[in-house]
């Protein structure tokens, strides 16, 4: 939960409390502007809440269904602010208008029944002077009216559109193009002048999600070996490896040229044991069952700090469980995450996050509380199954939820995990930012050294992921810190307008994320999930989860489940199980995507993959169903080329000059383009 100071502290404690510190970008400004000449709104003293006008009936937008509102957090309040407060756009107050969150997007369906737009917008004073954003008016797909950026020190702006004989009005909340911290955003004193003489009101547009997705069958009897095709450990450091296979069982497992003092468990593909010397190994791993055998190249990197080579995946207990995790449910979750397969694709990490520390012992050493007895033993009952286990602290003297942090006591806490066997840190800002003197660059950078330092020294090989928010633009500087991954955002909530505002936003910062160094988004929200004992099914519809695994694996993101593994449906299974998409998310070049076309709500996000093809991703984030096409001189790419569609795990043929499909609203499809000169069997 991202903290920026001095504005607000928000203590995270069971359930995600994001609002005015969430940190979501959507980068879609001007998605409308080719279409016509944006005017610039001019500025306007704000006037009492009133029907303006005596010549046709008002209809005031709170009073319209706002069910239909997508934005980036939260939800939209008639008369109210986001966070619940009397609206106010720098000392103007408004009796009446409707609270949101940037990027939101309002469409409303007129029939040809409304004669003008008006209102006056601005981002609400509840911010004490922060957020940044632009409100921009669509009419039947033209761009008829676009303020400039508004910061909470502004003034509200009037909005007054003719809307004689239109048939759809969008209302749209860009963020300002600086992340979207506090961008509370006020559509105040919001009215339609209706035209005389007709019947029926405007409405909400609440579009029908259409049929489900239909992804391919994953049996998992099918023998195979699966991603990641590539790892690595310090030399002298403890190494473990889970060979990710699938199919009938039983499984036997060997191994060509494993390096020495590395043995390999021919049961359970579990690799083992240290590795001497600086190196890099091919080793051929084999495995067969009744129905045959099949082979694949691990490739094993021995080298200082060789680990997350690829992104880290896994299991998060926050999203799930949140204070209320406890021994059990972790032991719970690695059991399942054998039993149900996700180990059998790569999934590795089981990670306990915020709620586990209980107090200090005289010589400053942490101490588990009461739910977590014995961590060694935790420890290596995940160890034995070849899965890894990761832990969570703050840089600050308390976590999030007010368990004991790590400040002045890092080199201890780093041997401390080292002795109980821990893969995985998480370390989250939280109450540092009451200790930070400000928020300058060598400040936010400061207590990342600090700890990379302590864990250099612990002895163990242990993933190192910043949970930071994005302050600072922490990617620009996350690799230089000894980070392996880095939160680029807020935290996540199961929203299509969080999920998309924070996936789309990823594009410019493609280029500082690379093998041992990642980009992190934050965890998957799909499946059951809750933040605490109460869960429900993800609010994601089928198509917006296809969305998001498609993006998350375009962008090299680490794949971090965080639902309840022991109530996984098959659609979910099938969604997180797809060895084709896994292998996107993995591929060992280890470049994310970027987008290379925009047109209106569509998306094309591509990514060149190691084996010289190119995975491409085709994104509708319209509400209604939309050809989605790609040319090959959009990717940079001449002649012939064969088109494999991942979800459906079909061949779709070779193609001259491009590849198109219908894309269901908020849908995704995901192909992997390979010239036809480089197609197997040529």
């Amino acid at each position: 939960m991202p903290q920026p100071a001095p504005l607000l502290f928000a203590v995270r404690v069971g359930v995600p409390v994001l609002c005015a510190v969430c940190v979501l970008l959507a980068p879609i400004r001007g998605e409308s502007a080719a279409r016509a000449s944006p005017r610039e709104v001019p500025n306007e003293p704000a006037i009492a809440s009133q029907p303006r006008g005596s010549d046709g009936e008002v209809l005031w937008l709170d009073e319209l269904d706002l069910s239909g509102i997508e934005q980036g957090w939260g939800s939209p309040h008639a008369n109210r602010s986001v966070d619940d407060h009397p609206l106010g756009v720098n000392g103007h107050a408004f009796a009446r208008g409707v609270g949101t969150h940037a990027r939101s997007e309002w469409i409303i369906d007129l029939h040809a029944r409304a004669r003008r737009f008006r209102a006056f917008v601005g981002v609400d004073q509840e911010t004490s002077g922060a957020g940044s954003v632009a409100f921009v008016v669509v009419v039947d797909g033209r761009q008829v009216a676009r303020t400039p950026v508004l910061t909470g020190a502004d003034d509200p702006r009037r909005i007054d559109v003719d809307l004689s004989g239109a048939g759809r009005m969008e209302l749209i909340v860009e963020d300002g193009g600086d992340n979207n911290y506090w961008d509370h955003a006020d559509w105040a004193d919001a009215s339609l002048l209706l035209a005389a003489g007709v019947t029926g009101r405007p409405q909400t547009y609440v579009p029908f999600p259409g049929p489900p997705p239909q992804l391919a069958d994953n049996d998992g009897q099918t023998l195979a070996i699966h991603a990641p095709r590539i790892t690595g450990a310090t030399p002298g450091r403890p190494f473990l490896f889970r060979i990710p296979a699938s199919g009938e069982e039983p499984i036997q497992f060997s191994a060509s040229g494993l390096p020495p003092r590395l043995t390999l468990d021919p049961k359970t593909g579990i690799i083992s044991g240290q590795i001497e010397k600086a190196g890099r190994s091919e080793v051929e791993i084999i495995v067969s069952n009744e129905q045959g055998r099949t082979s694949e190249t691990l490739t094993i990197v021995a080298q200082r700090g060789a680990v997350a080579l690829t992104p880290p995946m896994g299991w998060n207990s926050w999203n799930v469980w949140g204070t209320s995790v406890d021994d059990a449910k972790v032991r719970d979750a690695a059991d399942w995450m054998v039993r149900s397969g996700l180990a059998a694709y790569g999934y590795q990490y089981v990670d306990i996050d915020d709620a586990w520390a209980g107090s200090r012992s005289p010589d400053g050493r942490i101490v588990p509380n009461d739910s977590f007895p014995d961590m060694t033993a935790l420890a290596g009952f995940i160890h034995a199954k070849g899965l890894r286990l990761g832990i969570y602290s703050s840089p600050g003297r308390t976590t999030c939820a007010g368990y004991p942090g790590s400040y002045m006591y890092e080199d201890r806490d780093a041997v401390t995990y080292a002795d109980w066997g821990v893969d995985l840190l998480k370390y989250d800002w939280c109450s540092y930012r009451d200790i930070a003197a400000d928020q300058s660059i060598p400040e936010l950078r400061k207590p990342y050294e600090v700890m990379r330092s302590a864990l250099d020294g612990a002895g163990r090989d242990i993933v190192y992921m910043l949970c930071q928010y994005g302050m600072g633009k922490v990617w620009t500087w996350g690799t230089q810190v000894g980070a392996n991954s880095w939160r680029t955002t807020g935290d996540i909530t199961d929203t299509w307008g969080s999920m998309s505002s924070i996936g789309f936003s990823q594009n410019p910062l493609a280029a500082f994320a690379g093998p041992g160094h990642w980009n992190d988004p934050d965890m998957l929200v799909v499946g059951r999930l809750g933040w605490g004992p109460d869960l429900h099914p993800t609010g994601l519809n089928r198509h917006e989860q296809v969305t998001h695994i498609t993006l998350w694996s375009l962008l090299a993101a680490p794949l971090i489940l965080g639902c309840d593994l022991s109530a996984l449906d098959e659609f979910t299974v099938e969604l997180v199980t797809n060895p084709e998409v896994i292998e996107i998310d993995q591929d060992s070049l280890g470049r994310p995507a970027t987008r290379v076309a925009h047109v209106g709500h569509t998306e094309v996000w591509s990514r060149p993959l190691d084996d010289g093809s190119l995975a491409v991703g085709l994104f509708n984030r319209g509400r209604e169903q939309a050809t989605v096409r790609v040319t090959w001189q959009d990717l940079g790419l001449e002649g012939p080329q064969r088109v494999r569609n991942l979800w459906a795990r079909r061949d779709e043929g070779t193609a001259g000059d491009g590849f198109g499909a219908d894309v269901s609203a908020h849908g995704a499809v995901l192909i992997k383009v390979v010239p036809e000169s480089d197609a197997p069997g040529r």
